[in-house]
C-alpha cells in the first residue's frame, strides 16, 4: 500500500513538475523565442540582409546629419523616420512606387505612423526637369530611391532618415509562406475593369492567400484613397504576422523570398534589434492617415490636387510623433471618422 502511495505521489509531483514547466514556457515564449532567434539566426539573417538588401543611398542630400544613418546601432530607441515604398514591378514594366508613405517608428513605446501619399498626388518632382510637377508615382520611374526620398521630403516639409523598398510580387510569396493573412473584407471584390486585370476576392474568409492579397493592394476600381486605404491594412497585417513569434523559424525562408524584392539603407544590426525587440515586447501599433486630394483632369491625365488642410495635418503629425519628448499619452492619433485628427491615448488602426 505504501509503495502504490510513494508512486502516486511521484507521479502527482512529476505531473506538478510538467505543468510548472509547460506553464514556465508559454508565460516567458517570447524572451525564449528571442533569445533562440539570438543564438542560433541572427547571425544568418544580418549577413544576408547585408549581402542583398542593404544598399544606401549614394547621393543623400537629406538635411539629416550623416551620423544618424552611419552610426553603429545596436538598438535605436529614439523616434526615426523612414520612406517605405512599395513596387509593382511586373514583367517588362516601368517601376513605379504604387505606394509611398512617410512612417515614423517609435521604438520605445512600440508605436508605428503610416501616412500615406497616393501615387496620383500632383507635386513637385524634386531633381527632375527643374523639378517639373507630376504625379508623386512617377519619381520612382524617374530617379529611384533618392528622387523619390527628395520629393516626399519637399512635400511633407521632413527629412528622412531610411527608406525600405518592397516589390509587392515578393510578398505574395513570402505571404503563402507564413501561411497566409487575415484582411477585413466584408465584400466580394470585383476586378472587371476594361483595362484591369481580372479577378474576385471573395469576402468573410479567416485566411487569404499571397494572390489574393497582392490583389486586395491592387485593386482600386472604387477609388485611389480607397486603395491606399487597403495598402495601409495591409503592412498593418503582414508586419504583424511576420513579427509573430510563430514565424521566427520561417525567417531565413522569408529572406530568400524577399531577395532582390526588398532593398533598404537600414543597417543590418538595426533590423536585427528592433526585429528582436519588436518580437520580444508588446505587440506593435500601427496608425495610419491618407494625406487626400480632389482628382482633376489637367491635358487629358488624371491628378489629384493634394487637400491642403490634409496636408498641414500630416506636418503636424510628424512633428508630434517625431519629438522624442512626446509622451505616449500625448501622440495625436489619426482619427477613427475620416482623417480627422484628435488627441488620444488609445491607437486607431485604420
Amino acid at each position: 500500500m505504501m509503495n502504490k502511495l510513494k508512486k502516486i505521489k511521484k507521479r502527482y509531483i512529476a505531473l506538478i513538475l510538467v505543468l510548472v514547466i509547460a506553464a514556465g514556457g508559454f508565460l516567458f515564449q517570447k524572451p525564449l523565442a528571442v533569445l533562440a532567434f539570438d543564438l542560433f539566426l541572427s547571425d544568418q539573417v544580418e549577413t544576408k540582409l547585408a549581402n542583398e538588401s542593404y544598399v544606401p543611398l549614394e547621393n543623400n542630400t537629406s538635411k539629416t546629419p550623416t551620423s544618424v544613418k552611419a552610426e553603429p546601432v545596436a538598438l535605436k530607441s529614439d523616434p526615426f523616420s523612414l520612406m517605405l515604398l512599395g513596387t509593382d514591378q511586373r514583367k517588362n514594366e516601368t517601376a513605379r512606387s504604387d505606394t509611398m508613405m512617410y512612417a515614423v517608428i517609435r521604438p520605445e513605446d512600440y508605436k508605428i505612423l503610416l501616412i500615406s501619399v497616393p501615387r496620383d498626388t500632383y507635386t513637385e518632382i524634386i531633381g527632375y526637369k527643374d523639378n517639373k510637377k507630376d504625379k508623386i508615382t512617377h519619381a520612382y520611374a524617374f530617379g529611384g530611391q533618392q528622387m523619390s526620398k527628395d520629393t516626399l521630403e519637399a512635400l511633407l516639409g521632413h527629412d528622412i532618415q531610411y527608406y525600405a523598398t518592397i516589390n509587392f510580387q515578393g510578398l505574395k510569396d513570402a505571404v503563402d509562406a507564413i501561411g497566409g493573412v487575415p484582411l477585413p473584407i466584408k465584400k466580394d471584390i470585383v476586378n472587371k475593369g476594361k483595362d484591369h486585370e481580372k479577378f474576385t476576392i471573395k469576402a468573410n474568409k479567416s485566411n487569404y492567400s499571397g494572390e489574393e492579397a497582392l490583389n486586395y493592394t491592387r485593386y482600386r476600381e472604387d477609388s485611389d484613397f480607397n486603395r491606399t486605404k487597403r495598402q495601409q491594412v495591409f503592412i498593418d497585417v503582414v508586419a504583424n504576422k511576420m513579427l509573430s513569434i510563430s514565424q521566427i523559424g520561417n525567417i531565413p525562408e522569408l529572406l530568400d523570398i524577399m531577395g532582390d524584392n526588398f532593398k533598404t539603407d537600414i543597417q543590418p544590426s538595426m533590423i536585427i534589434s528592433l526585429a528582436k525587440k519588436f518580437m520580444g515586447g508588446k505587440d506593435m501599433d500601427i496608425s495610419s492617415f491618407t494625406v487626400m486630394g480632389e482628382g482633376k483632369r489637367m491635358d487629358g491625365v488624371y491628378y489629384d490636387i493634394v487637400n491642403e488642410e490634409d496636408l498641414n495635418k500630416a506636418k503636424a503629425l510628424i512633428d508630434n510623433w517625431m519629438n522624442p519628448s512626446t509622451p505616449v499619452d500625448q501622440l495625436i492619433e489619426p482619427g477613427k471618422a475620416g482623417n480627422a485628427l484628435e488627441p488620444s491615448a488609445t491607437p486607431a488602426v485604420q
